[in-house]
């Protein structure tokens, strides 16, 4: 474990860590395949909006939105060289890999900053299959907010068999009207209330258009929602979607209730399609989480011709499990209430802030609107909320006190739903971010055994800076 207190701490040991991965790999014994990557934060435009808009400007790896996909099977080594080419510092998180603690691209906590110009190189062999996803994780809201982020898919040594496997980067946009990011990401009403929540949605990186299918086919959609803080209801007009999978860990295959698939900012799900319509047919597939404005994200759309197959496909859609340790309740678990106060219309009164107590309006002074456990936090490096031995289940009880929904994630650990009250379809399923409505309270459990100090935050993005970021150790 380590907890670097300064930037020069994080310069000279960071330093003699990126020469080392540099290196040749030597290992002892056969020779281990190691995939590599380049991955590029840079300024660039992006086509987001359809002509006759103009490309909007956004920062990006290797040019692109989402970026480059990271795909491996299980088993194999990945070597990620990420190299910034922007004007402030920046680190890469691998979004729901259980990886070694500094590899985990949390800037002043696992590593130091990647700065202007500079490299970090991160080297791992996942432990699951599933779908996952990276992203910057400094200074988040404006970065990803601004286009950093990418798949990171680990396909399973025996996986399902389909007739397509896809990647769906769910993602919304502040744009103005010239199709350019708005720069309003200091606003008070989105780190107080529901969020940054943009006006234009892309699936990867697109506007909508079309998913062009044969009648008979079956799909394997891996969706991912990379937003500030939308939660999508995807509904596929006719088809039924089936998940196999939520946040990359395997589930008993089950069609979500109300038959739209709900993901909030940083959850994945792994949804099975067979297309059961017919040639030259189409059917739209929309965002419903907004009533009152639907938004369509794509449309599927049936070729002529005669279909694949006449019937849908006979083949187990089930998948493997992951090598996740089921936590164990009967014993002396590890037990803490973690309060998740403040917002607009909040109860929050007060709260540590850099090792003060500060009343609320010092608070908002320094913007900070949220608190985790009594503490709002100035930035990654604070004292532990809680402090758990290697190997001992922890539960931790999440008590929204707010009227606005937080999607909490776990850094290092994939956790089980003990209890939801809105949400009941999840209770047993394993997830790494859950989502709380207003003055909810979620149980999760999960055996911390990986050591290290890791991060407990809000995914939607503006309450992380403003405060909803926290850190639990392992021992």
């Amino acid at each position: 474990m380590r907890l670097f207190q300064t930037r020069r701490q994080f310069l000279q040991l960071g330093a003699a860590a990126t020469v080392g991965s540099l290196l040749p790999l030597s290992r002892a014994g056969a020779a281990e395949t190691v995939r590599e990557y380049k991955l590029v934060a840079a300024k660039s435009k992006v086509q987001l909006a359809n002509p006759p808009f103009p490309a909007t400007g956004l920062w990006c790896f290797n040019g692109q939105t989402p970026g480059p996909q990271i795909r491996l099977r299980l088993g194999e080594r990945v070597r990620i060289v990420a190299e910034n080419q922007l004007d402030e510092i920046t680190s890469v998180h691998w979004h729901g890999l259980r990886l070694e603690n500094e590899m985990d691209g949390i800037a002043f906590l696992t590593q130091p900053p990647i700065e202007k110009g500079e490299r970090f190189v991160y080297e791992f062999t996942p432990p699951d299959a599933g779908t996952f996803w990276y992203h910057s994780h400094e200074n988040a809201a404006v970065q990803q907010g601004r286009g950093l982020d990418g798949a990171f898919i680990v396909e399973e040594i025996e996986p399902p068999k389909v007739d397509r496997d896809l990647v769906w980067m769910l993602d919304d946009w502040r744009l103005d009207e010239n199709a350019q990011i708005t720069e309003d990401f200091d606003s008070i009403v989105d780190y107080s209330r529901a969020g940054r929540i943009g006006n234009t949605v892309t699936l990867n990186g697109r506007a909508a258009g079309e998913l062009r299918v044969r009648a008979g086919e079956r799909v394997r959609l891996r969706m991912v929602n990379t937003a500030n803080a939308r939660i999508f209801r995807v509904v596929f007009t006719f088809h039924k979607p089936r998940i196999i999978a939520l946040d990359g860990q395997p589930t008993e295959p089950f069609v979500p209730p109300f038959g739209y698939v709900e993901l909030a900012p940083g959850q994945r799900a792994d949804v099975i399609l067979d297309m059961e319509g017919k040639p030259g047919e189409r059917f739209q597939v929309v965002d419903s989480a907004f009533l009152q404005n639907p938004y369509k994200l794509a449309e599927i759309v049936y070729e002529d011709g005669k279909p694949l197959r006449e019937s849908p496909l006979d083949a187990s859609i089930r998948l493997p499990s992951n090598p996740v340790l089921p936590p164990d309740l009967t014993g002396e678990p590890f037990q803490k209430d973690v309060p998740l106060e403040g917002g607009d219309l909040g109860r929050l009164r007060s709260a540590y802030l850099e090792g003060q107590q500060r009343g609320v309006s010092e608070l908002l002074l320094n913007g900070k609107f949220w608190a985790v456990c009594g503490v709002s936090a100035f930035r990654q490096v604070m004292p532990p909320f809680a402090t758990v031995e290697r190997g001992r289940t922890c539960v931790f009880r999440l008590q929204n006190r707010s009227v606005w929904p937080h999607t909490m994630h776990t850094h290092g650990h994939t956790f089980k739903v003990i209890s939801h009250p809105t949400q009941a379809y999840q209770e047993g399923r394993y997830l790494d971010t859950v989502l709380l409505g207003p003055e909810e309270e979620v149980t999760i459990a999960f055996v911390a055994d990986n050591p290290g100090d890791w991060l407990f935050h809000c995914h939607m993005l503006s309450h992380a800076y403003a405060g909803m970021l926290a850190t639990f150790r392992v021992l």
